[in-house]
């Protein structure tokens, strides 16, 4: 008869860190709020300093915990910076190999605006676009000065989405942006003149004022198009 092992139990410090979730959970704390001092910890959970301090650190990783040496230790407000880390670093390594994950990442990245810009339609009246009229304002003004600034394309998806009211929308495409900032070496300036930057970007702005579902998707896949032939340069 086949005996079936028993699983492993986990170590104390990963007892610790499912003991300072629920903490938060039962507490009903948010992003922001103060957590018990390790001591006070130390005492609810019946742990040893060693394992709540090796819990938060783990904790403190994953932006679950925020410790902030001379305040006090706080729950975290939700980052994705681990995972920009790891597909940075992952985008880099699969180059040699003939792969290519930034292009998967602009993939997702299309198909997430494309289902954005028909939301974003849906909502008509509701959805206060001035914003965006502004920003693509300034977009055309550098595009006259020869160069569209990261930073102006970063706010224009940001301010055309914000209507939304999804602050997970923000949090994911601002993941996206800090990828290709931190492969903008490799990427290199845009292959596109300003003016057709500054034109896509107006495509789609006009598109969802209209409420041109086909039009806005379309002026999407074109945006990305001058995207994507950044991602294939690196691989050349």
């Amino acid at each position: 008869m086949t005996t079936v092992p028993r699983p492993a139990r986990p170590s104390r410090a990963v007892e610790a860190q499912e003991g300072v979730k629920d903490l938060i959970v039962r507490r009903g704390l948010i992003a922001g709020d103060p957590l018990p001092t390790e001591s006070e910890l130390m005492e609810e959970l019946h742990v040893s300093r060693n394992s709540i301090r090796e819990a938060l650190k783990a904790l403190q990783a994953v932006g679950i915990v925020d410790i902030r040496h001379g305040f006090g230790m706080f729950v975290g407000r939700m980052s994705l910076t681990g995972l920009v880390d790891e597909l940075t670093f992952h985008s880099r390594i699969t180059l040699q190999n003939g792969a290519n994950h930034l292009a998967h990442l602009i993939d997702i990245r299309e198909i997430l605006e494309s289902g954005l810009v028909v939301r974003l339609i849906e909502l008509g009246p509701d959805a206060d676009l001035t914003p965006v009229a502004e920003v693509m304002a300034r977009m055309e003004s550098e595009a006259r000065a020869g160069l569209v600034s990261p930073e102006t394309d970063r706010l224009f998806h940001d301010l055309l989405y914000r209507p939304l009211g999804n602050p997970l929308v923000t949090t994911l495409l601002g993941a996206f942006w800090d990828v290709y900032y931190q492969l903008r070496d490799a990427l290199g300036a845009p292959d596109e003149p300003p003016a057709d930057v500054a034109r896509r970007h107006g495509d789609i702005y006009t598109a969802v004022l209209a409420g041109d579902r086909d039009a806005a998707r379309a002026a999407v896949e074109a945006h990305f198009l001058g995207v994507r032939n950044r991602a294939a340069r690196i691989e050349g």
